[in-house]
């Protein structure tokens, strides 16, 4: 897949009034848009994710894949705050001619999908007959489909919510903290609170996955009074993380998923949900920690010709991005029925 560029030359408005006064939109496009241009499979990315769904989530996308590349036109655009090619913290502000940096505004998931709608129009897209992704990704598909509910036809919905729950704030809270306390993040250089960044990517892995996951894989012989396996991964996970993203994305995209509440100036949750048009199927899995799937299954009882599913897997809320055979078999049933 071959990143592109989108851009948008006039104003952006913000959800909290504030301005962008342009904005790049980066995204991965394969396959052939049909002459109806509906034949259109939209991926949403998680948090730390780029464009390119292929190289992030393996054994989804290719010749008779889930994304069948031969049968529909698949897309994945980089969301607004992230720093693989949409603006973001470290844009040039074309009013200061500087980067951002600490100044970026704050950036919801509405704002998200309200610049992918720009991206959709510029790309004659008419009709989305899939929309996915898991988590954050999940935020945005489900955004999507209450705001422009003729546009969605089928809405898979994987390990997420209607809203952030306290528990998610609290969780990304700590990771601000993480950043907040490296000293080098009070500078605007690219590179700054580094530290932070590899401290807090360490406490979002323990929500990803769970205490099975780290006790079956992280496991060490009795003998052992240092360098445990569980050390070396969440310090090998933290570096790996700083050398592809910097803390100043990492603080305004977990501020975007803060802001998450599909019910914020619709009625309440139930309201909104209930205005879904799309065929919709809900994904939760058994050992998540970060969206429990009692909770998803909630989301589900508001959605109109929904379907509920729960799978087992033994990586938590990382399960999505692994357990592709299992998504693949119930997603392809979902979609002939």
């Amino acid at each position: 897949m071959t990143q592109h560029q989108f851009q948008h030359k006039e104003e952006f408005k913000l959800e909290n009034g504030q301005l962008l006064h342009e904005i790049q939109i980066a995204y991965h496009a394969v396959g052939e848009l049909n002459a109806a241009k509906d034949n259109v499979i939209w991926v949403c990315h998680a948090l730390t994710a780029n464009s390119d769904v292929a190289d992030w989530w393996p054994n989804m996308v290719g010749d008779g894949l889930l994304f069948d590349t031969s049968k529909y036109f698949i897309v994945c655009a980089n969301f607004l705050g992230s720093c693989y090619g949409t603006t973001g913290p470290l844009s040039v502000n074309s009013k200061t001619g500087k980067p951002y940096y600490h100044d970026f505004p704050l950036i919801t998931i509405r704002d998200m999908v309200n610049a992918h709608e720009l991206l959709r129009e510029h790309l004659g897209i008419s009709k989305i007959f899939m929309i996915t992704g898991g988590s954050i990704g999940s935020f945005q598909a489900l955004e999507w489909s209450i705001m422009n509910p003729s546009l969605i036809e089928n809405l898979v919905f994987i390990v997420s919510g209607a809203f952030a729950s306290p528990w998610n704030i609290a969780i990304n809270e700590s990771q601000r903290l993480a950043i907040n306390a490296d000293p080098t993040f009070k500078n605007n250089h690219e590179t700054a609170g580094s530290a932070g960044l590899k401290a807090a990517r360490t406490i979002a892995l323990l929500s990803y996955r769970n205490a099975a996951t780290y006790n079956k894989t992280q496991h060490d012989t009795e003998e052992k009074l240092e360098n445990f396996r569980a050390v070396s991964y969440q310090q090998y996970q933290g570096e790996k993380l700083v050398k592809r993203f910097n803390a100043y994305s990492y603080i305004s995209i977990s501020k975007s998923f803060d802001t998450h509440n599909v019910g914020r100036n619709r009625g309440g949750i139930e309201k909104a949900l209930s205005g879904i048009q799309a065929k919709s199927l809900l994904i939760a899995i058994s050992s998540d920690i970060l969206f429990f799937p009692d909770e998803i299954r909630e989301v589900q009882k508001y959605i109109p010709n929904s379907k509920f599913i729960e799978i087992d897997s033994l990586y938590g809320h990382d399960g999505f991005l692994i357990e592709t055979e299992q998504l693949t078999k119930i997603i392809n049933e979902f979609l002939r029925n």
